[in-house]
């Protein structure tokens, strides 16, 4: 497969599209973020890579960053997670605070905002210990040891993150937080703020295409029973209340975040990764989530 050939025709198609949508503005820093960024990136489980656009540019990955604290999170703790968030799609907003008070404080799934929240109280060692830990397993599935937070974007967050303490101290008061809301936020603004490249985003989420092992270092990250259950989680619950469509038109797991930014997942082959800032009405990626759409009609790979 020509890859190369498809992420050019793919960019050519796309160029009609980029800049449609809106940047988010909630979260300041990222919207001074230009909406006119678009890159592309494929890095196959047999080592070969693709990119187009600006694919060596860092963004702020944000909400793709769920993936790595609930990796670290299933390592840790295994199948109790699940006594704590939900596995469902949540069928509404990504922050919806009516939906947790509905359902006494249990997150639907762990890639809506208070889900994430739980699974940083959950792998929770301490302020310093629990960032380093995140840091350094991203650096590691990488393979990009300059990779760090954003402290402008995770100030930015805190500032502004007002329905993401309400939601906090809404499932502390249900009892599903052990730590303070603060200390959980602090985890959890920052692992928004990591940035990156797309194509690190895409070499980051390889052991997930590889029955959990990093083909880049041969590295066990997840058993493949659990890279089984990331990668149904990402199928179902990770592009927030639009994964049916995504299902529809590109039929592979995938998470998204509001940096404008799409890691998806071919079982087996590749990682596929996409930024593009502006946003749909569902906070995903306007011009990714088409450029995703073309690339598994052209490779012929969606998994359905």
């Amino acid at each position: 497969m020509d890859y190369q050939q498809i992420l050019n025709k793919i960019y050519d198609e796309i160029k009609p599209l980029i800049g449609k949508g809106k940047v988010p503005d909630y979260i300041p820093a990222l919207g001074n973020v230009s909406a006119d960024h678009f890159a592309m990136a494929v890095s196959t489980v047999n080592g070969e890579e693709f990119t187009i656009g600006d694919a060596d540019k860092n963004f702020s990955i944000q909400s793709v960053s769920k993936v790595f604290t609930l990796t670290i999170a299933m390592d840790l703790v295994g199948d109790k997670l699940w006594k704590r968030v939900g596995r469902e799609p949540s069928g509404s907003s990504f922050n919806s605070l009516v939906q947790l008070e509905y359902e006494n404080g249990i997150p639907r799934n762990p890639f809506i905002n208070p889900g994430a929240i739980v699974v940083s109280d959950a792998i929770f060692e301490g302020r310093g210990k629990t960032k380093n830990r995140l840091l350094k397993f991203v650096r590691e599935v990488s393979g990009n040891a300059a990779i760090s937070f954003d402290e402008e974007v995770a100030e930015s967050e805190r500032k502004f993150g007002n329905r993401n303490r309400a939601m906090a101290n809404l499932m502390k008061s249900f009892n599903n937080l052990n730590e303070t809301a603060d200390d959980v936020l602090d985890i959890y603004f920052h692992q928004c703020s990591i940035g990156m490249t797309t194509l690190d985003l895409a070499r980051s989420v390889l052991f997930l295409a590889n029955s959990g092992i990093d083909p880049k270092t041969g590295n066990k990250i997840l058993s493949s029973r659990m890279t089984k259950k990331m990668n149904s989680l990402m199928l179902t619950c990770g592009l927030y209340d639009a994964v049916g469509d995504f299902a529809y038109r590109v039929g592979l797991p995938g998470k998204s975040g509001v940096g404008g930014g799409i890691a998806a997942i071919v079982p087996d082959e590749l990682t596929v990764a996409v930024w593009s800032p502006a946003l749909n009405k569902h906070g995903n990626s306007y011009a990714g989530t088409k450029a995703l759409e073309l690339f598994t009609t052209y490779a012929d790979n969606s998994i359905f």
